[in-house]
């Protein structure tokens, strides 16, 4: 979601409600709550968790399609329709429907994920009927004022441009570039600066009609309502919405084989390193081994690079890895930076690790420590109404069964030793793709004109 104040007001208003809304979603863990599914007297599905807790509705939403659906040449489609759905609807402009919005102390946002646009939807109990009336409003009738969409073209030109010269920024464009090539995932869900003037208020408009549908809709909803009346909720918000939507097919697509390495210089003192290579899905029988042994390379400062680039060698501040899976593809990823003139012996410390990961596996302790860790921060994750309500909705996208919470730590401890290692071998033993965004080596050792960018 991209946000722009209008004005003082606004930005004072903004920040008043959104404390009230944190200090009332302040509860203990939801990880036991009792999950419904609720089906709408006219169809429209929900995973729902009633709660009276504190007077607070969290919904979280989504349509599939997302960034994968922008046209070629146009990427940037879908983000610049999250960042206008709520820049005035129907009758209300934009300064109307934000101070509608801020009166009412209701946060709403969207956004375009790879495969999914997303929307998230917060309120008071006793402000839902105006909530939802304004959510219904935004997916409806968009109105793509002209003043507001070249507001926010230019903020995302001047994002797009911060870009170049963000060390951060470029590794990751250039990461997935690498990895996925000209396949929609390769491409910046942001867009380009060649890409976004071209964007125009047709194309903006068709890419609403063509996603938002019900038949790819998905729902949470955590909170102090009824099912009866979340239902007729649910109805009027999205039940005119068109049956099924137009979507663009989107290939497979496996990530490139490593190892390959690529660099973009970039004169900064500061080199960021991004390493990765083809993942495994959500739904490979082997996923949950997958993440609980990526937790002992990559996941925290207990995990095997921390100790080995962080402590042990003192290369950089952090370094991490994860699992990332989308619809038609997954990588690992994980992410550090250095001095300029120690990236190759971190990126070397990087490579030995994995690869002794690949060969050996983790140790018993390994394992079972980050069995232990894995089970008992699933409590910690979930202890809002809005984290829960985030949950909820991904299971939902990950097609897992309703009662997954209450099976994950039984497929935690499921985990082998054994299956540990063959996993590791499967994901690091061909090895690296990496980026490296920095000063070329001859020029390491010389002052820097630019400054220190941030990890």
């Amino acid at each position: 979601m991209i946000r722009f104040s209008i004005g003082a007001q606004r930005l004072a208003s903004g920040l008043i409600a959104g404390a009230v809304l944190l200090m009332l979603a302040a509860s203990p863990s939801y990880a036991a709550a009792k999950i419904q599914r609720l089906v709408s007297p006219g169809g429209i599905e929900a995973w729902f968790v009633q709660d009276a807790t504190v007077p607070l509705i969290a919904m979280e939403y989504a349509f599939a399609g997302g960034a994968a659906q922008d046209p070629l040449g146009k990427s940037g489609v879908g983000n610049m329709v999250a960042g206008l759905l709520d820049e005035g609807s129907g009758e209300l402009d934009s300064k109307t429907f934000h101070e509608r919005l801020e009166r009412r102390a209701i946060e709403l946002s969207f956004s375009s994920t790879r495969d999914y646009f997303r929307g998230s939807l917060r309120m008071l109990k006793d402000n839902k009927d105006e909530a939802f009336g304004l959510l219904h409003l935004a997916l409806t009738s968009p109105r793509f004022d002209a003043a507001d969409v070249e507001r926010i073209r230019a903020q995302v030109l001047s994002g797009l441009r911060r870009d170049t010269t963000n060390p951060t920024s470029l590794v990751s464009r250039k990461f997935l570039e690498v990895a996925f090539g000209d396949h929609p995932y390769g491409r910046q869900g942001n867009g380009t600066l060649d890409s976004v003037p071209k964007i125009d208020v047709a194309d903006m408009k068709d890419y609403v009609r063509r996603l938002i549908a019900k038949d790819t809709l998905r729902i949470a909803v955590v909170g102090d309502v009824d099912a009866d009346t979340l239902g007729k909720l649910l109805d009027k918000t999205f039940g005119g919405l068109p049956a099924k939507p137009n979507l663009t097919p989107v290939p497979e697509v496996e990530a490139t084989k490593p190892p390959q390495r690529a660099f973009v210089p970039l004169d900064v003192p500061q080199t960021v390193v991004t390493f990765g290579g083809p993942g495994i899905r959500r739904h490979d029988p082997d996923f949950m081994a997958a993440y609980v042994v990526n937790h002992i390379i990559g996941g925290g400062s207990s995990s095997r690079l921390y100790k080995e680039v962080r402590e042990k060698r003192g290369l950089a501040y952090s370094v991490y890895e994860s699992l990332l899976w989308m619809d038609r593809s997954a990588l690992f990823i994980g992410n550090t930076g250095t001095r300029a003139d120690r990236a190759g012996e971190t990126v070397d410390a990087i490579e030995k690790e994995i690869r002794r990961m690949a060969e050996e596996g983790p140790t018993q302790k390994e394992l079972d420590e980050a069995k232990s860790y894995l089970k008992g921060s699933q409590m910690l994750a979930l202890d809002t109404s809005s984290k829960l309500a985030q949950a909820l909705l991904q299971y939902q996208l990950d097609k897992l069964p309703i009662d997954y919470i209450e099976k994950r730590n039984a497929l935690v401890d499921a985990v082998t030793l054994d299956d540990a290692k063959r996993v590791a071998r499967k994901l690091w033993g061909q090895g690296l793709l990496t980026v490296i965004v920095g000063r070329a080596p001859q020029a390491a050792a010389q002052p820097a004109s630019a400054p220190l960018q941030a990890n």
